[in-house]
């Protein structure tokens, strides 16, 4: 476990590229359930641990997850999450030399696996705001301010423009990027701590993977 930050109410962990934040059909190992073997380990506690999961993370991508060790603290964040109060930042290396800055505002439409950019007023606002920091044999790395959080929102808003991010042949990229693993890292996120009611920033690094960094 790569932890970034532990006390009795957060858990907050470095996700690697490749694994599944919580059990799908495929049985594969999960965040969830490592990070609760961690927890009995540590603290030798007899039957199950509560963790409770308060956001995602797609699969292939990497970087900081928040979760909850109490009830109060899971209902809590939960509430954050919804009210979109949390301030995410995300980085993402795109094939191509997108402008220095910039916003992107579309329509977005999901179905059981993927979403699609579609005209108003029939899929749901994303926004999101970025900047380059870093360009660099044909692939620029910028830092994303999600202000939306719809379904692959960053993958299909750059793969519209024709900056697919590296990696995720799903929405169109043509380069490989390390194994299991699309160029999108979870940064830094903001959140308001459950019982102190303090804002506390999260900041995961990127692994060996990210060459292409400022």
């Amino acid at each position: 476990m790569n932890i970034i930050y532990e006390d009795n109410h957060l858990l907050v962990v470095n996700k690697p590229a490749g694994q599944l934040v919580q059990g799908d059909q495929t049985g594969r190992s999960t965040l969830l359930d490592e990070a609760k073997a961690w927890l009995k380990e540590k603290y030798n506690k007899p039957g199950n641990v509560f963790l409770g999961l308060v956001h995602r993370l797609d699969r292939t991508a990497s970087g900081v997850v928040v979760l909850a060790r109490t009830t109060k603290a899971a209902s809590r964040l939960s509430e954050e999450i919804r009210s979109r109060r949390p301030r995410k930042t995300y980085w993402a290396q795109v094939a191509g030399e997108v402008p220095p800055q910039g916003q992107f505002i579309d329509q977005l439409e999901r179905d059981e696996f993927n979403s699609r950019v579609v005209a108003a007023p029939t899929g749901k606002e994303a926004r999101l705001s970025y900047k380059r920091l870093n360009y660099v044999d044909g692939v620029s790395l910028v830092e994303v301010a999600l202000e939306t959080g719809r379904h692959h929102q960053i993958r299909v808003q750059f793969s519209h423009r024709g900056f697919p991010i590296l990696g995720d042949r799903r929405y169109g990229s043509r380069q490989a990027f390390g194994n299991d693993a699309i160029a999108l890292h979870a940064r830094e996120m903001l959140i308001r701590h459950p019982t102190l009611g303090e804002e506390m920033s999260f900041v995961a690094e990127p692994n060996e993977d990210w060459l292409n960094q400022p």
